[in-house]
Order: C-alpha cells, then structure tokens, then sequence
C-alpha cells in the first residue's frame, strides 16, 4: 500500500506537466490557424482594393493587416524577448504580395519566440500600460488583437463584394 503514495505522486507530476505543456502547445496551434486564416483573407481580398478603407477615419485594408504585424511584433518582443521592441514608421509594402509575406514572417517570427518561451514563465507578471499582466495574458491578447481586426477585415471583403473564406476555427 505504501507504494501507492509515490505513485500517485508522480501520476501529479506528470498531470500538471502536461497540463503545462498544453498551454503553449494549444496557443500556438491556434497561432498557426489564426495565420492560416489571415492569410485566407489578405489573398481573396483583390489588390486593387488594398487601399480600400470603409470610412475616411478607418484603416485601409493594407494598413490593417500592417497593424495586426506591428502589434505582434511588439508584444511578442517585448513581453518574451529580452529586447525592446523600436517602434518606428515603416512604409507600407508596395504590393498584396510583399504585404502577405511581410505579415506571414510577423506570425512566424510571433511563433518562434513564444516557442522559445519557458512554459512556466507564462505565469510571470509584466508591466503592461493598462496594468500588470501575466505573460499568458499577453498571448490572449496577441490572438484577440489578430480575431479582432480580422473581423474587420471580413466587412472589408463583405463590402468589396468578395466572399470571404470560410472560418477555419482550431
């Protein structure tokens, strides 16, 4: 009976490692979709229609997609990198081509670092502008800002008669 104790132990152990490993596991196979589906988007939406913007004070469908890189780049270097990240002007890209390979590095770049990411450091707190946030947080938030302006995106389709792609959820 005695060696059940032990057991159930290392039955514990391995429980909370795979819930640990889990987390980061999910996030970034979310990661690859939600790219995948990004993606989907910037190719059915015309090139001509790049520039399109739905109101004067509203991003362009090219500045939109420009955004979403800006953003994961930003948090993904500051929040797990030891670099800070230099905010600086760029210009957009000239083509729908250039921009989709632009924004498809941003993922990639956004994976490889979150990927390099100590899972147990995800519960370390950051100081974030609107407060302390744990690094998880921070993923949430790098995943809710892609579904979020990816939303717009979709009216942007919508509104340039273009079917967008279906939702490919998980």
């Amino acid at each position: 009976m005695n060696y059940l104790i032990p057991l159930f132990l290392v039955f514990l152990a391995n429980t909370a490692l795979a819930q640990q490993a889990s987390t980061k596991g999910a996030w970034l196979e979310k990661w690859e979709n939600s790219k995948n589906y990004l993606i989907e988007i910037a190719e059915a939406m015309p090139e001509d229609a790049y520039d399109f913007k739905p109101a004067p004070r509203q991003m362009s469908f090219k500045e939109q997609l420009m955004h979403i890189k800006s953003n994961m780049d930003w948090l993904s270097t500051d929040y797990f990198t030891d670099v800070e990240y230099q905010r600086t002007k760029i210009d957009l890209p000239s083509s729908k081509k250039e921009t989709i390979g632009v924004l498809s590095e941003a993922f990639e770049a956004a994976a490889t670092v979150i990927g390099a990411t100590a899972e147990d450091s995800l519960h370390e707190t950051v100081d974030f502008f609107s407060g302390p946030k744990s690094k998880l947080q921070i993923l949430n938030l790098l995943q809710d800002h892609v579904t979020h302006h990816r939303g717009q995106l979709i009216v942007y389709l919508n509104l340039n008669g273009v079917a967008p792609p279906s939702y490919s959820g998980w």
